[in-house]
């Protein structure tokens, strides 16, 4: 039952999905810092982290691919490479790391569908986490090996580490648009309802209203 309601196959509630067991520590002081996460339609993926404390602001856009295809039509043949991203800001002295990662894999996304999320095929809406350094890329292969090892999951994580190498901003009618068109069909079937699984599940952690 869990696995059809949560992610496919997650086998607990998000709500006793476990922390990394290593992460990069809070800072002392306010600052910005950026990570860029792939997990299928990135309409999705950013409604989930909108309202997430700690974080500044999300851009959704491409990453893994050049400059030349790096818009929509192009990206939604397959076949240049890049993926569906989003790109969070966020204040390391609220937010870590490693707790983007826990609302990665435990509500944006199901990280053991390989190329795919649902009814979305393709490399473009592949699992992979754009590291920007080598505190990211540990802490990411870590968790991974963490929640493998405890089968959270019935299958196993697929989720890809590219390195970082360019982020290009999608068109200006993709950002926000989950809040901006609630009634679209796709995004009532399937954004929204990882929002309110982010309500249900990790409602100390949004922002305060």
């Amino acid at each position: 039952m869990i696995g059809s309601l949560f992610g496919g196959s997650l086998k607990i509630s998000p709500k006793n999905f476990p922390d990394p067991a290593y992460d990069a520590p809070l800072q002392a002081a306010p600052g910005r810092e950026l990570a860029v996460l792939a997990g299928g339609c990135f309409w999705c993926v950013e409604a989930v982290y909108r309202d997430l404390e700690g974080v500044l602001e999300v851009v959704s856009g491409y990453s893994g691919g050049s400059e030349e295809t790096a818009d929509y039509k192009s990206v939604c043949t397959g076949s240049t490479e890049h993926a569906e991203v989003i790109q969070i800001a966020y204040d390391p002295s609220r937010l870590s790391f490693g707790k983007l990662l826990k609302i990665f894999f435990s509500v944006a996304h199901d990280p053991t569908q390989l190329n795919r999320q649902g009814n979305d095929v393709g490399t473009q809406y592949r699992s992979a986490v754009f590291y920007a350094n080598d505190e990211q890329r540990l802490v990411t292969e870590r968790y991974i090996r963490q929640l493998d090892a405890a089968e959270v999951f019935g299958r196993p994580i697929v989720t890809r580490l590219e390195p970082l190498e360019q982020f290009f901003e999608a068109e200006a009618y993709h950002q926000n648009y989950a809040e901006l068109h609630p009634d679209q069909p796709y995004i009532a079937a399937v954004a929204l309802p990882k929002v309110e699984k982010l309500r249900q599940y990790f409602g100390d952690s949004l922002k305060k209203s």
